[in-house]
C-alpha cells in the first residue's frame, strides 16, 4: 500500500511538475468567457442576416435556397428582378456609413483584420469594431451583397479577446493568444465545426507557420462557442450529404489531382482579382462610405440575371453537392463561379463588410460540380458520385489560396458531416496549395513566426544582441509641447504618418503621446484639451549603448511600442528615439547583409 501511496505521488508530482496549473486555470476562465461571448455573437449576426434577407431581398420576392440545416433548399425567382440593384445599393450604403461613420477598420472581410492587430497593433481591437463589424455585416449580407458570416463573427470573438485582455490586464502576449482564441470561437461556432476552428486559428495568422501558444485556449473557446451556437441552432452539420461519398479506388487519385491544379488556378484568379477590385476603389476619388454602395450597384445588376451570386450562397453549393445538375447546369455552375469571384471582390472589395470563406467555398463547390460534370464519362479516372468531387473542390480551393489546409479541410469535413474524404483531399489540397504560390486572400498573414512583431524578440536574439540602439535610433526627431493642443498634436502624427510624440519643455523631455493613449479618449473631446493632458509623464526611456535586444525587452516588458533615447547622465537630454518596427527592419536589413 504505502509503495502504492508512493507511487502515486511520484505521478502526481512528474504532472504537476510538467502541467503549469495556473496557466490551465487562467486560460480556462479566459477561453470560457471568449467562448461564450463568440457563440452568443454568433446567434445574433446569423439572427441578423436571416432577418435582413427577409425584410430586404424580400421586397424583390427572392428568398435565397438554404443549405440542408439551416432551411428550405428551395430555388426560386425573383418576382420584381428589377428591385435587386436598388436594394443592394442601399444595403451598401447603410453599411458604408456605419463602417467609416464609426469604425473605418471594421471595413473589408474582418478576419484579416482580427490577423492585422495580431501581428501589428499588440492584439489590441477598439471595443465599438465587434458591434459595428456586426451590424455593418448582417445588412451587406442580408441585402444580397457577396460575403461570408465567418469574417464578422472571427472579428466579433477577437474583439472580445482584446476587451477581455483588458479586464484581466493580460501582457501583450496573452492578449494575442486571447485575439487568436476569438478568432477560432467564432468560426467554429457559426460553422459548427469546433475542431477546424481552432486549427484555423492557429494556422490562418501564417502562411507557412502555426501560432503554437494559442492551441490549447483556441480548442477551449471554440469547443464552448460551438456549444452555445449549436444549443439554440441545432446540432446537426451545415450541409447535408444524402449519399455518404466513398473512397475505395485509387485510380480516382488521378481526378481528385486534376481537382487540385483547377482549383489552385481559379483560387490565383480569386484572390488577384479581390484585391484588384480593392485597390481600384481606393483609387476612386468619391467619400468611401459612397464606395460600397457602388460596389452594391455593381452587384445587383449582375444579381438581375445571375441571383445566385447574392448574399452568402451556401444553398446553392447544398444543390452543387446533392448533384441537382438539372437546376445547376454546367453553363449557370461556370457563370457562378466566375460571378461570384466577381461579386464578393466588389461587395467586400469595395469597403463592404462580410467575410471571404463563404464565397471561396461555393466557388470551390461550383469548380467541383462544373469539372465532375465536364468529366464523369472518364469513369476510370473520376468518382461516380458528384458529392466527392463538390466536396473537395471547396475544401482545395479555400484551403490552398487562404494558405491554411489542414484547418480548411477539418473545416469542412465538419461542416458536412463527412470523414471520408480525408485521403483525396490531402492529394487536392497540397496541389492547390502549391499552385496559389504568392498568391493569397488574407494580405496581413505574413510567412512565419520569424516575420511577425509577436516573435521577433524571442526567434531573432542573438542578432538583437549584437546591435547598439545608437546605430539604429532615429536622431531627428518630432516634438511637441505640454501646452501645444491636443489637436495640433494628433494632425502632426497623422501628416508626419507616426504613432508617438516625444513631449519637450524649455528642451527638456517632460512625457511622450501616442496614439494608444489617444484611443482611450473620445475623439469629441480632444479639441478641449492640451497634449499635457494625456501625456504620459512615467517615462520609459532607454540608452545609446543599449543593444537592440535590450530596448526591445523594455518595450514588450512595458507594452510600449516607442522608446525616448536619453542621455544616460541626463533623462531630460532627448537624444533620439526608436520603434518597434525600427528594431524589425535593423533586424530585417542586418540578416539580409549577414545571409547574402
Amino acid at each position: 500500500m504505502k509503495r502504492f501511496i508512493k507511487f502515486l505521488r511520484d505521478i502526481s508530482a512528474r504532472i504537476f511538475g510538467v502541467v503549469d496549473v495556473s496557466y490551465l486555470r487562467k486560460w480556462l476562465v479566459i477561453s470560457i468567457l471568449i467562448g461564450v461571448v463568440a457563440g452568443l455573437g454568433a446567434i445574433v449576426l446569423y439572427s441578423g442576416i436571416k432577418w435582413v434577407t427577409a425584410a430586404m431581398l424580400g421586397l424583390a420576392g427572392y428568398v435565397p435556397p438554404m443549405a440542408g440545416d439551416e432551411g428550405l433548399t428551395v430555388v426560386t425567382s425573383a418576382a420584381r428582378p428589377w428591385l435587386i440593384p436598388l436594394i443592394t445599393t442601399v444595403g451598401g450604403l447603410i453599411s458604408g456609413l456605419l463602417v467609416y461613420g464609426l469604425a473605418p477598420e471594421a471595413e473589408g472581410h474582418g478576419t484579416d483584420s482580427a490577423i492585422d492587430a495580431f501581428h501589428n497593433k499588440q492584439g489590441f481591437i477598439r471595443r465599438r469594431v465587434p458591434l459595428v463589424k456586426l451590424v455593418a455585416s448582417a445588412i451587406t449580407i442580408g441585402s444580397g451583397g457577396s460575403a461570408g458570416r465567418e469574417g464578422p463573427v472571427a472579428q466579433i470573438g477577437a474583439g472580445f479577446g482584446s476587451f477581455i485582455s483588458d479586464v484581466f490586464h493580460l501582457s501583450v502576449e496573452d492578449r494575442r493568444i486571447a485575439v487568436a482564441s476569438g478568432i477560432g470561437a467564432g468560426i467554429g461556432s457559426i460553422f459548427k465545426a469546433p475542431l477546424g476552428g481552432a486549427m484555423l486559428s492557429v494556422e490562418v495568422l501564417y502562411r507557412r507557420d502555426f501560432e503554437f501558444d494559442a492551441l490549447l485556449p483556441s480548442f477551449m473557446s471554440s469547443l464552448v462557442g460551438y456549444s452555445v451556437f449549436a444549443t439554440w441552432h441545432g446540432w446537426a452539420p451545415i450541409f447535408t450529404i444524402i449519399s455518404e461519398p466513398v473512397f475505395n479506388r485509387p485510380q480516382e487519385l488521378v481526378g481528385f489531382m486534376i481537382l487540385g491544379l483547377v482549383c489552385g488556378l481559379i483560387g490565383t484568379l480569386y484572390g488577384r482579382s479581390f484585391y484588384l477590385l480593392r485597390d481600384t476603389f481606393r483609387g476612386v476619388k468619391v467619400p468611401n462610405y459612397v464606395k460600397p454602395a457602388i460596389g452594391g450597384l455593381a452587384v445587383g445588376i449582375v444579381g438581375i440575371f445571375l441571383p445566385q451570386i447574392l448574399g452568402a450562397g451556401y444553398g446553392w453549393a447544398q444543390l452543387a453537392i446533392n448533384g441537382d445538375f438539372i437546376t445547376l447546369s454546367l453553363p449557370i455552375m461556370i457563370g457562378v463561379l466566375f460571378g461570384k469571384i466577381l461579386a464578393t471582390g466588389l461587395t467586400v472589395g469595395s469597403g463592404g463588410s462580410g467575410g471571404v470563406f463563404a464565397p471561396g467555398l461555393v466557388i470551390g463547390s461550383m469548380v467541383g460540380g462544373s469539372l465532375w460534370l465536364a468529366l464523369h464519362k472518364f469513369t476510370a479516372i473520376m468518382p461516380s458520385n458528384p458529392t466527392s468531387f463538390v466536396v473537395v473542390g471547396m475544401m482545395a480551393l479555400f484551403g490552398g489560396i487562404a494558405k491554411a489546409p489542414l484547418a480548411v479541410m477539418i473545416m469542412v469535413s465538419e461542416m458536412t458531416g463527412s470523414y471520408t474524404l480525408l485521403a483525396p483531399c490531402m492529394v487536392a489540397v497540397v496541389i492547390a496549395y502549391f499552385i496559389t504560390g504568392s498568391s493569397y486572400i488574407y494580405e496581413k498573414q505574413v510567412e512565419t513566426r520569424a516575420d511577425s512583431p509577436a516573435h521577433r524578440a524571442e526567434l531573432s536574439t542573438p542578432l538583437l544582441k549584437r546591435l547598439k540602439v545608437a546605430q539604429h535610433m532615429k536622431t531627428k526627431v518630432i516634438t511637441t509641447s505640454p501646452g501645444a493642443p491636443l489637436c495640433d498634436a494628433v494632425d502632426l502624427m497623422k501628416a508626419r504618418k507616426i504613432d508617438a510624440l516625444p513631449v519637450l519643455e524649455r528642451n527638456k523631455l517632460v512625457g511622450i503621446v501616442a496614439t494608444l493613449d489617444l484611443a482611450q479618449i473620445p475623439e469629441k473631446h480632444w479639441s478641449k484639451m492640451k497634449v499635457r493632458d494625456i501625456m504620459i509623464t512615467r517615462l520609459i526611456v532607454g540608452y545609446a549603448a543599449d543593444t537592440l535586444y535590450e530596448a526591445l525587452a523594455k518595450m514588450t516588458k512595458t507594452n510600449v511600442s516607442h522608446l525616448p533615447v536619453v542621455d544616460i547622465r541626463n533623462h531630460n537630454k532627448l537624444l533620439g528615439i526608436i520603434t518597434i518596427n525600427d528594431i524589425a527592419l535593423s533586424y530585417a536589413t542586418e540578416r539580409r547583409d549577414v545571409t547574402a
